[in-house]
């Protein structure tokens, strides 16, 4: 979230469950100097309607990924991307990468990537 501010994306907004990483995000904001500028809420991810968001950054494991894609690509525009990092999201073509190993990321562009599952459906139908 910090990055994703740092970089001008706005607003900036993060979801946690766990009390813990909650606070060590709100501590790691206003040691950084970002307090009130970015947002950390205590809300499930999976209840949080995503909509109106064009950038969307999860570091999950790799058993949500699957459920989490069918989430995102119900509710996220097409113009939004969707950023992995650790892991990438197994049934989707990153538009790009960078970095390797622990440190790789996966961006993907969501109108490329409902264009693919589209294509993929069509062909299973025939």
């Amino acid at each position: 979230v910090l990055e994703a501010y740092k970089q001008g994306l706005r607003p900036a907004v993060g979801y946690e469950l766990n009390p813990w990483l909650l606070c060590l995000s709100h501590y790691r904001a206003w040691k950084a100097g970002y307090h009130g500028k970015v947002s950390f809420l205590k809300k499930d991810l999976w209840k949080v309607n995503l909509s109106d968001c064009h950038n969307v950054i999860v570091f999950l494991a790799p058993s949500v990924k699957p459920p989490l894609a069918t989430k995102l690509l119900a509710e996220l525009p097409d113009e939004a991307r969707v950023v992995a990092g650790r892991f990438p999201f197994p049934s989707w073509t990153p538009t790009s990468t960078l970095g390797q190993g622990l440190e790789q990321v996966w961006a993907y562009d969501m109108k490329e990537v409902r264009r693919a599952a589209q294509s993929s459906a069509e062909g299973s139908r025939v």
